[in-house]
C-alpha cells in the first residue's frame, strides 16, 4: 500500500510540473511523455490523453517481455500521471522561461525519483530501453540519453531553440534529483539456497525485472542436491524480494549483502 501511494504521489507530481512549469513555456520533459507535451501543444489534442495513448502499447508489449510487479506499477503511474495533466489546468506559476524549466525539473525529479522509489517507472522511454536491453548488450543509461535527445532536437525544430535549451535545463534538472533521490541507493546480492529452484526461479522472475544466476550445488552435510539463485537487487526491492522467497520456500537459506559497484547490463530502477 505505501509504495502505490509513492506511485499516485509521484504522478500526480510530475502532472502538477508539466502543467503549472514545462508546457506553459513550451518546455519538454525527458522520454515519451515530452513527446506527448509537444503533440499537445501542437494539436488541439489533451496531453493527458496523448501520453496514455503513447504509452499503451509500450505497456501491453512490457506486460509479456518485462516483470509483471513493475509493469502494473507503471499501468497505475501512466494512468494517474495521464488523468493528472487532463484535470490540471496549464497555467503558468513564472513568467521566466528559464526558471520555469528549473523548477519544472526539479518537481518533476521529485514525483519520478518517488515513482522509482516504489519499484515503477513513469513509463515511455524506460520501456523502450529495458526491451532493447533484453535483446542486445546495450548500456541502459546511454540509450536514455540518446532518445532524450532526440526530444531536445525536436523542440528545437518544432518550437525555438530557447525552448530546445531550456528543454535541456530541465532535462538535467529532473536527473539530478533523480540521481539525490533514488539511483544513490545500496545494492545488494543474494544467495539463494533452496530445493524449490525451479519455482523460485519462475516466481523471481516473473515479478522482478532482473537476471538471476543459477547454479547446482550440494550439502555438504546432507549430500543433497539443492540450487543456488543469485541475484542483484536494490535495497528497496529487498521487502518483496524476500516476501516472494518465504511464499515459495520458507526454509530457503539465504545470504545477503551489501554489494560495493556492479559491472555489466544492470537496470537502476
Amino acid at each position: 500500500m505505501y509504495k502505490i501511494f509513492n506511485i499516485i504521489l509521484g504522478s500526480v507530481i510530475v502532472g502538477v510540473a508539466y502543467n503549472l512549469f514545462l508546457i506553459p513555456h513550451q518546455i519538454l520533459s525527458s522520454g515519451l511523455s515530452g513527446i506527448a507535451i509537444m503533440l499537445g501543444i501542437i494539436t488541439p489534442f489533451n496531453t493527458g490523453i496523448l501520453n496514455f495513448l503513447l504509452n499503451l502499447p509500450l505497456l501491453i508489449l512490457g506486460w509479456f517481455k518485462l516483470g509483471k510487479q513493475f509493469i502494473l506499477f507503471t499501468i497505475l503511474s501512466v494512468m494517474v500521471l495521464s488523468v493528472s495533466l487532463y484535470l490540471i489546468p496549464v497555467h503558468a506559476i513564472s513568467h521566466e522561461p528559464i526558471l520555469s524549466s528549473l523548477f519544472g525539473g526539479v518537481i518533476t525529479g521529485i514525483g519520478i525519483g518517488l515513482i522509482f522509489r516504489a519499484s515503477g517507472s513513469s513509463g515511455g522511454f524506460d520501456i523502450v530501453a529495458m526491451l532493447l536491453t533484453k535483446k542486445r548488450d546495450f548500456p541502459l543509461g546511454a540509450l536514455i540519453s540518446a532518445m532524450n535527445g532526440i526530444v531536445v532536437i525536436a523542440s528545437g525544430f518544432v518550437f525555438n531553440w530557447d525552448a530546445a535549451l531550456n528543454t535541456m535545463v530541465a532535462i538535467f534538472a529532473t536527473g539530478k534529483v533523480i540521481d539525490t533521490i533514488h539511483t544513490n541507493h545500496i545494492k545488494l546480492t543474494l544467495m539463494i539456497v533452496t530445493k524449490k529452484g525451479e519455482e523460485m526461479k519462475g516466481k523471481l522472475l516473473s515479478n522482478l525485472y532482473r537476471g538471476i544466476t543459477v547454479i547446482d550445488g550440494e550439502g555438504a552435510y546432507t549430500g543433497e542436491g539443492q540450487k543456488i539463485l543469485m541475484v542483484v537487487i536494490t535495497r528497496y526491492q529487498l521487502t518483496d524480494v524476500k516476501t516472494m522467497i518465504n511464499d515459495v520456500d520458507g526454509k530457503a537459506f539465504v545470504n545477503i549483502t551489501e554489494t560495493a559497484e556492479v559491472m555489466g547490463s544492470f537496470h537502476r530502477s
